[in-house]
Parts: structure tokens; sequence; C-alpha cells
């Protein structure tokens, strides 16, 4: 991936986990421009996102919004409810 712009999509943006692994894996195989392009985002996933790349690349979180906070079960509130769960019709 070195010297190609990547993009990773992850339709919400909670705790950033999921989201950091994802940067890493494309950052550990070369890729220095990376963005991230989420529907909806909360405060603590930036937060994990920002202290857990640092420096390593250049990495830019676009997102449509964000949310108030996370719940005690990591939900995102008000959020949209589960998004796998819209996406393959289960709601």
């Amino acid at each position: 991936l070195s010297g190609r712009q990547v993009f990773v999509l992850d339709p919400m943006l909670a705790t950033g986990h999921t989201l950091a692994a994802s940067i890493d894996y494309v950052l550990e195989r070369g890729a220095r421009d990376v963005t991230a392009v989420c529907l909806l985002a909360a405060p603590e996933g930036l937060r994990t996102l920002e202290q857990h790349i640092g420096e390593r690349g250049d990495v830019a979180i676009v997102t449509a919004a964000v949310d108030e906070r996370l719940n005690e079960h990591s939900y995102i509130v008000p959020g949209l409810g589960d998004a796998g769960d819209r996406l393959y019709g289960v709601v």
C-alpha cells in the first residue's frame, strides 16, 4: 500500500477499537495517507483513535455527525441502532 491513499469504511465509530485495528492493518502494510469514513461517531472513539494512531500516519476521520457519548453498553447515544442489524434487515 506504499504511496497509495487508503479509505477505511466503518458505519459507526463507537469505542474506536475496531477502526484502530483496521487502520493498524493498513499502516503496517505501508499506507501513510488514510481516510476513515463513518456515518456516526462518539467522542470516546475519536479520542481513542487520536491516542492510538499518534504520529504513525496521516489519518483523517470523516463523519456525518458526532453524537453525545457512549452508554454503559458502549452504544452511541442517541445513535442509530445496530448498524449490522440495519444493514442485513434484522430490524
